[in-house]
């Protein structure tokens, strides 16, 4: 069988969970798979990894839209006699000039879900594009049976059986690392010379970080130990609301934003914490909880949505409408180390269970069914 994918999101997209995603599932697919051909349509530097035996590159634009997605790849596609494209970017790019079968992998449906948490262009343009998108692909991939049950809702004449769930897995680099060494490099790099509460995954309204903030703010003073919360990662747009927020319940000292994060930084940052928290309100998958039990660091997370397909009973769930649920549990975890440490081994242990080779390997038996 010959397989083509539009492979330009792994430079197009790194840092996020889509570059991260056709990143892992690209690379794994050439690993695990020796007997079809692929072409990868690419953007870009980092290639040299993705030249195997049965692959072959081949450059693209650096941008969606335009003559690359109308004309060029489809033709390409159709010339070459590919049997299957994939679009791993929520089908991004999949026009009617395609006349090859195309499966495409749909991560959320957050446009659909919470609209007002979207950007105004990307809004638009998902809203406008999907439908067709979904009218025209053979087969869905999906990251959760959540996401697989938002899809159905929402195209409720698509056939379940072309819909395929294949779980996301965290990097192999993140592990377990030696807790001391990294709180003396979080304290080298970062002035952070407390135990601290950590925080990672952008500043949406739907990230639900406000209520965070709250929280630490009421059980802050009744801590036995002095803490410090972290909030990782880029801040602008409702970030900077959030910096405001702090600045207005005088929590300058205690209250640390980041700025942005090289991935190598991630696993330091996750190891050396006390706690990772995430009352996401809406996930498609939840990749942070899952890279902080992969560090063997214990998580309080959200009772929504995808979050415990991906946690089970490893993780300490909360209803992320209730704010009291929030800080109780949060205290709690913080006060108590035999908790703590019994929770952070019980996610390192449910970690286990999610690899990118599963994702790979899940994502092959799509193609197959399809083909």
């Amino acid at each position: 069988m010959k397989i083509s994918i539009d492979a330009r999101g792994i430079n197009l997209y790194k840092g996020t969970g889509i570059g991260t995603y056709t990143e892992n599932v690209t690379r794994e697919l050439l690993n695990i798979d020796k007997e079809n051909d692929y072409t990868l349509f690419w953007t870009g530097k980092d290639y040299d990894l993705f030249k195997k035996s049965n692959s072959k590159i081949v450059f693209s634009s650096n941008r969606h839209g335009g003559f690359y997605e109308n004309f060029y790849i489809p033709s390409y596609i159709e010339k070459n006699n590919i049997d299957l494209h994939h679009i791993p970017q929520n089908g991004i790019g999949l026009t009617e000039s395609y006349s090859t079968n195309s499966i495409i992998t749909l991560h959320d449906l957050i446009p659909y879900t919470l609209p007002e948490t979207v950007g105004k262009k990307y809004l638009e343009r998902f809203l406008t594009e999907m439908p067709k998108i979904i009218d025209k692909t053979k087969g869905i991939l999906t990251v959760s049976e959540y996401s697989k049950r938002d899809i159905l809702k929402f195209f409720h004449g698509y056939p379940e059986e072309k819909i395929f769930v294949t779980p996301l897995a965290a990097n192999s680099n993140f592990k377990p690392l030696d807790k001391n060494v990294c709180k003396d490099f979080i304290a080298e790099n970062f002035s952070i010379n407390t135990p601290y509460i950590l925080y990672i995954g952008g500043f949406s309204t739907r990230k639900n970080v406000r209520e965070l903030i709250l929280a630490f703010k009421q059980i802050n003073p009744s801590l036995k130990t002095p803490y410090t919360l972290v909030l990782g990662g880029s801040v602008k747009d409702e970030g900077k609301k959030l910096v405001s927020l702090v600045e207005s319940l005088n929590l300058q000292n205690n209250v640390i934003f980041t700025g942005y994060l090289n991935d190598d930084i991630l696993p330091i940052l996750y190891n050396g914490a006390e706690a990772f928290v995430y009352p996401s309100l809406y996930e498609g998958f939840g990749l942070p909880p899952l890279e902080a039990m992969s560090c063997k660091t214990a998580v309080i997370t959200s009772n929504l949505t995808s979050i415990p397909e991906v946690t089970g009973d490893a993780a300490i769930l909360i209803d992320p409408f209730d704010s009291q649920d929030l800080a109780t549990n949060l205290f709690n975890i913080l006060d108590n180390d035999e908790l703590r440490n019994a929770l952070a081994l019980k996610g390192y242990l449910k970690s286990l269970e999610f690899s990118w080779k599963n994702t790979a390997q899940k994502t092959l038996e799509a193609y197959n069914s399809l083909i």
